[in-house]
């Protein structure tokens, strides 16, 4: 299947930000069946998290940009953002380390989990 990620990172090389620092989100879009993915897009925001203050009304506008992501992976997430995320059908990983190795298990996560589920 085709999923499209969005990806928190400050080169496009590793998955290093925070969700609510993210200055820039990274959109590939990968196929679970051959396990690989190619870059889209990447989209310019505003960081949500000051501190240890979010303004709800930001994060939910965040959420939004990325409301077309099937998946979004950071090196962390609040609660607050992964509900705000979910209320939009976005699901966040917390997959921190190079792009390329995250977005693979992603995939092997996924297809795991569909076997699962067609049980």
């Amino acid at each position: 299947m085709k999923y499209k990620i969005g990806i928190a990172s400050s080169d496009g090389k590793v998955i290093n930000l925070h969700f609510g620092r993210a200055d820039v989100f990274y959109i590939v879009e990968a196929d679970s069946e051959d396990m690989t993915f190619r870059y889209g897009e990447s989209r310019q925001t505003i960081p949500v998290c000051q501190g240890q203050e979010h303004d709800n009304d930001k994060l939910l506008a965040l959420a939004d940009i990325l409301k077309d992501c099937d998946y979004v992976l950071v090196s962390k997430i609040g609660e607050g953002a992964r509900a705000a995320l979910a209320g939009n059908s976005t699901l966040a990983f917390e997959l921190p380390g190079f792009i390329e190795d995250s977005v693979k298990r992603l995939l092997s996560y996924v297809e795991v989990e569909k076997l699962l589920n067609d049980r």
